[in-house]
């Protein structure tokens, strides 16, 4: 036998020949809107997150060891080292500082980021011959790589050769460091402006001797075998080498880009969030018309001998039927678009509504991806607020006299 609560409900749902059975179909429709636009940002803000961090770690170390002390001395015995360590693919020894260039026939001076690596190891910087746009990757001797953007600024290309000035020039003024003359050997493009707007990358020789070094490096780069715990390799470096170096992971050298990304799709779930509050409003006021409209018919119930409570639980029946039915509404129109989302964005693109221009993001597509506790999160919330705003009129309905609502005009 069916319990009256959901008797009752199931028939207060059923659509009537009436302009009121119009009302749960809207009601629902405001569901499913609410949990599909929250669905699809969700999707949209982690995708982005996902494209950032892999530019990010496919030209960034995945760890970082520098001497706590200054420069480490022996640094291909320490790569040799680290290279043994669990989970670490390769090491590099690096050295990077801050560096003017200026061309060899004038020209205003343009400041650099110069990054030495060691061109015989493998390195995570390798990974820039597979973005190079013009020339060739090339950092022996004399030769340099940049990225796109600072060699607009330069006006270079393959060929061109400039001079680099040793920022020690600045340090003291009773000596004088000469310039390197450097010959670009091409231009790489990693689509952020982090590496493609101010770095040059050359061999870690020419590094020493724009910054009077004899030998040794700054740093030593790892790539580990997962990049989402170098905090552990980087814990495990710090220990076994203690008290000599200190360890950093790419995570810590990009926190504040990560935590804009994370603070972003934070306040986009809250504001959007808004959305399921209206929705669920519009469940409030579906239930107060149906108390309105069978105000007798409850009065006769109770009068039969039917409990406040079952009255109670057949309204707040009603209100979740139509949220479940609005949330499992949403999350299919929000999947379908995510999975038609660049087609989508093509025929915009066609009627003059350009929303995602590939200039402006340097992405050739609209990057998304669903994230399960994403899903949960918005079907939970929204379905908090649906039950929130059952409540007040199914009170109200089980709280009304008998005698009063039968003798209602």
């Amino acid at each position: 036998m069916v319990p009256f609560p959901l008797f009752l409900a199931a028939r207060y749902l059923r659509p009537k020949r009436s302009f009121s059975s119009v009302i749960p179909v809207v009601t629902v429709l405001g569901i499913t809107l609410g949990v599909a636009i929250l669905m699809i940002v969700l999707a949209v803000m982690t995708g982005f997150g996902d494209v950032w961090r892999d530019r990010i770690l496919s030209f960034s170390p995945h760890v970082v060891v520098q001497g706590r002390y200054g420069d480490i001395r022996d640094a291909d015995a320490l790569c040799d080292r680290l290279s043994k360590m669990p989970g670490v693919e390769s090491a590099c020894p690096a050295i990077m500082f801050p560096a003017m260039l200026r061309g060899d026939r004038g020209g205003d001076p343009v400041t650099v980021t110069v990054l030495g690596i060691d061109p015989d190891r493998p390195s995570v910087v390798a990974n820039a011959a597979g973005r190079i746009v013009s020339g060739a990757y090339d950092v022996r001797e004399d030769r340099a790589i940049v990225g796109r953007e600072l060699a607009w600024r330069l006006g270079a290309r393959p060929g061109s050769r400039f001079l680099c000035y040793s920022p020690l020039n600045l340090k003291s003024a009773d000596e004088l460091y000469f310039p390197e003359e450097v010959e670009i050997s091409g231009v790489f493009d990693m689509g952020l402006a982090k590496f493609d707007d101010g770095l040059l990358v050359c061999s870690l020789g020419m590094a020493r001797d724009l910054m009077g070094m004899d030998g040794g490096a700054r740093m030593v780069q790892l790539q580990v075998a997962d990049p989402n715990r170098a905090w552990e390799t980087a814990a495990a470096i710090d220990e076994e080498f203690s008290p000599l170096t200190v360890s950093s992971t790419w995570m810590d050298q990009d926190r504040v880009l990560f935590n804009a990304l994370r603070t972003e799709k934070t306040m986009m779930f809250i504001l959007l969030a808004f959305i399921a509050i209206v929705a669920a409003f519009c469940v409030t006021n579906t239930l107060i018309v149906i108390t309105i409209q069978k105000t007798k018919e409850i009065g006769l119930m109770k009068a039969l001998g039917f409990s406040g409570g079952q009255i109670r639980a057949a309204f707040v029946l009603h209100g979740l039927v139509q949220c479940v039915l609005g949330e499992l509404l949403g999350l299919g129109a929000g999947w379908l678009v995510l999975r038609n989302l660049q087609g989508i964005v093509r025929q915009l693109s066609k009627w003059g509504w350009d929303v995602f221009p590939e200039a402006v993001y340097g992405l050739p597509e609209l990057p998304w991806r669903v994230v399960p506790s994403d899903v949960v999160a918005v079907v939970g919330i929204v379905f908090a607020f649906c039950l929130a705003a059952s409540f007040l009129p199914a009170w109200l309905a089980s709280r009304l006299d008998p005698v009063k609502a039968i003798n209602q005009e």
